[in-house]
């Protein structure tokens, strides 16, 4: 794998540090703004919406220059509002804040995808995706246990101003390693946007809401469900973020290794796997030890998902791939919001903390039924396609012409 994706992968730790470590952090930030636990779970749906919002807007903003340009403003972007969350007086501007960082989020994963695939041999795409992924889920092992560890030590408001400094290594990275590849002849905005009457690329973007809200609907409330229901001591949450993170590093790499040689069963299995795991951590949410395995598997199968999902999407997006890549981010991020929401709905309602383990479960559940749909769609218009023509990725790439 070329050194590039290197670059990449900083910026992903980056923004995954700075995405989940205020799931671990959600007490301390409502005790200083004095709001409750579930309003404090605000700031992870806004950026999540946030994520969604800005990836297709950011990304239809930098189709005028060079991809590795948009990626380094999009790290100063990150900066900026990360120094704003930590500067932040009130609760409303810490949330400004966050949103204005999550701009950057879905815009710099999908540019990057793009970019990542681009560096590498056809048969080595997806393996390149999830090297540069793998800056997320090393940020849940590294990043985001510190960052919470600091968090609770020295102050939330410490650990952002650390996230920001991160951003300015990323950028750093982005600018000496990443080649200056030219935007590829022919290719507009209405050439991107015509992807999206592909109804694969919508099954697979539908099955990244659903499958990635299922993570999100148990992880976002992991610190009470852990302390209340589990019994772990609130120091015991940094040790479980690690667990969590180790879960998702290897999830993302076997995910990137099998979804090049056989990407829709890796989907089968572990959308599968998730639904049940969710489903059964309702259950083993109250014993430690298999609190602890539960929590790792969820990782592990959640982003074992990543790469052959996000694969998917530029396989029937080829001809313009780059909207298509940024909003599939913005797909996880909709899904994460949705989660958070349903999760705090049922919290709220009274059902305990490991109501949204069944809520996530469902969630996963419904996305393996759409991943059903989109291979028996797939297969029906194989056999229908005239002899000698394609259909599926090759056949969107007529969307340049």
């Amino acid at each position: 794998m070329p050194i590039a994706l290197l670059a990449l992968a900083i910026g992903a730790f980056g923004i995954g540090t700075t995405e989940f470590v205020i799931m671990g952090l959600l007490p301390e930030v409502a005790g200083d703004f004095d709001v409750s636990i579930p309003t404090a779970g605000f700031l992870v749906t806004g950026y999540a919406l946030g994520v969604v919002v800005g990836a297709p807007l950011m990304t239809a903003l930098g189709t005028k220059i060079s991809r590795k340009h948009m990626l380094m403003l999009l790290m100063g972007l990150f900066v900026v509002g990360n120094l704003l969350s930590a500067l932040a007086p009130a609760f409303g501007v810490m949330a400004v804040g966050r949103i204005v960082a999550s701009f950057a989020h879905g815009a710099f994963f999908g540019i990057g995808s793009v970019v990542a695939a681009d560096l590498v041999a056809p048969e080595k795409k997806a393996g390149a995706i999830s090297m540069m992924f793998t800056g997320l889920t090393v940020a849940n092992v590294v990043g985001v246990p510190l960052g919470t560890s600091i968090g609770q030590s020295l102050g939330w408001r410490t650990t952002f101003f650390l996230v920001a400094a991160l951003g300015v290594v990323g950028l750093a990275g982005i600018a000496k390693l990443i080649p200056d590849i030219p935007k590829p002849e022919g290719v507009h905005l209405v050439h991107e946007l015509a992807a999206f009457r592909n109804a694969q690329v919508l099954l697979a973007m539908a099955m990244t809401v659903l499958g990635f809200g299922g993570v999100f609907a148990a992880i976002t409330y992991i610190a009470p469900m852990m302390t209340e229901v589990a019994g772990f001591a609130d120091s015991s949450v940094t040790w479980l973020l690690v667990l969590f993170g180790l879960g998702m590093v290897g999830g993302n790499l076997l995910g990137g290794r099998f979804a090049d040689r056989a990407l829709m069963p890796m989907l089968y299995v572990s959308l599968g796997a998730l639904a049940v795991v969710l489903a059964a951590f309702t259950f083993t949410a109250h014993n430690k030890i298999a609190a602890a395995i539960s929590l790792a598997l969820v990782g592990a199968l959640g982003f074992a998902t990543v790469p052959p999902l996000q694969k998917r999407v530029l396989d029937h997006a080829a001809g313009a791939p780059t909207l298509a890549s940024a909003v599939n981010i913005g797909a996880f991020n909709l899904g994460n919001a949705l989660s958070a929401w349903l999760g705090g709905l049922v919290i709220s309602a009274g059902l305990g903390y490991t109501a949204p383990n069944w809520v996530g479960a469902i969630l996963a559940g419904s996305a393996l039924a759409l991943a059903v749909l989109s291979a028996a769609l797939e297969r029906r218009d194989t056999r229908h396609a005239p002899d000698g023509a394609t259909t599926g990725p090759a056949q969107v790439s007529t969307a340049r012409h």
